[in-house]
């Protein structure tokens, strides 16, 4: 399949997030692009989301989800939706220890929701399908932000429709700061720290979304989207660049490297930073898992990020492995360094701290089995409630793929660590704290994790497969979290009656 990069119909963004504009001397300035280099546009940067600050010290943000008209492909004008924009939304930032709120609006013409992928906040912020907001409704969340640095999102969550609101444009990126982080990261946001938000999208001949002929794992696109355009490139101006990579797509994996095989670093996963860098020149991501890379380049040369066939199929059959777009190869973005570049620090040896993953005896076990659209042999219901939680008690969910085909897990309000996987210690870049893992057919995966802070008898969390088209088909659960002896609320006893402890 030829690289939807080659492919001369394809896009460029009409409205949304804006390119920092970077000024740079002739001798400086990265060398006039090749004819196949011309087609490609500058890298949009989703603009840091503004703020106010009250006199109590709450950080409160704004977002409206709107329709719009962007130019994902050049040329091309294709209706969308995006958070204060066509397309997407800005980037919301906060450190560790302060109170935000998020005043959200919905200007679409369907109920939505917007739920923080990653975030540890009470159940009635999360965000999730019991918080829908109908047209021209407003939602207000608020909470302290209880987690170590790291690069989160926010997208919808309707319940039967995440994928569609998804793949129309809302997604953003929501990035915890704390003081912990080492300075020798690169950190200049938008010039050597730059977000990233991969998707796949598919165009009718009029330019519209094509959200017609799903696979079986949804809306399979052949043009990769990076930041809401197509043919992206950046202009790198420093020794050493940081990418802050988010799969958001709704059903496809990525397997992301450089076209010429250099080596980079895993410095942090969904959940923050790596206990140290990691050596690597492939990483791959499943819906809603991020990563953050660091990559060195050379004065005036250009290094290509590409999508590369996953390997070993994911793990899938080889009969099946085509209808999961796993040989698929495609570019992302090109790096365009300047011929002089700014000095980058040395990489530190240690980046963070990391507890050994909690498996203590005292622990609640738990388990899932994931097969076709469901979980434990269950389709999600809105009114059940399939198990509760003791706040401040460590778990160890056992999670198992019984499918051929592809799926994840994803778990809301807290970073889970994987104790193995079939029995053997996680690789390196699995070592870390994370919120959602592709779990390939047949393998098993422990994870430990637990619930702290919050408890409450009536508002429930969810876990569930993040290849969106199966969530919305029915791939996904709800749980509360209570007190120790808590019931749940008389209007939540609706549960299996293993649910109860």
């Amino acid at each position: 399949m030829p690289s939807p990069s080659r492919r001369r119909f394809l896009v460029g963004l009409a409205a949304g997030p804006v390119a920092l504009a970077l000024s740079c001397s002739a001798t400086d300035a990265p060398r006039p692009p090749s004819d196949d280099e011309g087609r490609r546009r500058r890298l949009p940067i989703p603009p840091l989301a503004d703020s106010t600050l009250d006199q109590e010290g709450t950080r409160t943000f704004s977002l409206r989800a709107q329709p719009g008209t962007s130019s994902i492909v050049a040329g091309m004008a294709t209706a969308t939706w995006g958070y204060n924009g066509s397309i997407l939304g800005p980037t919301l930032r906060a450190r560790q220890g302060e109170s935000v709120a998020v005043e959200f609006e919905n200007a679409l013409p369907v109920a939505s929701t917007v739920h923080w992928h990653g975030m540890h906040l009470p159940a009635q912020c999360d965000g999730g399908p019991h918080q829908t907001v109908a047209p021209g409704g407003r939602w207000r969340p608020a909470w302290t932000i209880r987690q170590p640095a790291a690069t989160l999102w926010y997208h919808p969550h309707p319940h039967g429709q995440t994928e569609k609101h998804l793949y129309r444009g809302l997604a953003g990126l929501f990035i915890v700061d704390d003081d912990a982080s080492p300075d020798a990261l690169p950190h200049d946001y938008g010039v050597d720290d730059i977000p990233l938000i991969i998707q796949d999208r598919k165009f009718t001949s009029t330019g519209a979304l094509d959200e017609s002929d799903a696979t079986d794992v949804g809306l399979l696109g052949d043009t990769i989207v990076t930041n809401g355009i197509a043919d992206a490139y950046l202009s790198v101006q420093s020794e050493k660049v940081r990418l802050r990579i988010l799969n958001g797509s709704g059903g496809r994996l990525y397997n992301l490297g450089f076209a010429d095989d250099r080596e980079f670093h895993l410095v942090a996963s969904d959940g923050g930073l790596l206990a140290d860098p990691v050596a690597a020149r492939r990483v791959q991501l499943s819906p809603g898992e991020r990563v953050e890379i660091v990559v060195a380049v050379n004065p005036g040369t250009p290094a290509l990020l590409r999508s590369f066939p996953i390997e070993a199929r994911a793990g899938l059959p080889s009969r099946k492995a085509h209808q999961f777009g796993v040989d698929d190869s495609f570019d992302v973005l090109e790096l365009r360094p300047y011929r002089t570049l700014a000095a980058s620090a040395a990489l530190p040896a240690i980046l963070t701290h990391l507890p050994e993953p909690a498996a203590s005896r005292a622990h609640t076990a738990r388990s899932f089995d994931l097969q076709w659209h469901m979980i434990n042999s269950q389709r999600m219901d809105m009114d059940r409630v399939d198990f509760c939680s003791t706040v401040d008690t460590d778990e160890i969910w056992t999670v198992r793929n019984v499918d051929d085909w592809p799926h994840n897990f994803h778990v809301h309000d807290t970073q889970f660590r994987i104790l193995d996987v079939d029995g053997k210690p996680p690789p390196a870049a699995l070592a870390g704290y994370k919120d959602t893992v592709y779990t390939p057919p047949g393998q098993r995966f422990r994870l430990a994790l637990r619930f702290s802070d919050y408890t409450d008898r009536t508002r429930p969390y969810m876990y569930h497969c993040h290849l969106a088209m199966h969530e919305d088909q029915g791939m996904m659960g709800q749980f509360l979290v209570l007190a120790p002896g808590e019931e749940p609320a008389p209007e939540q006893m609706d549960m299996p009656d293993h649910a109860m402890r």
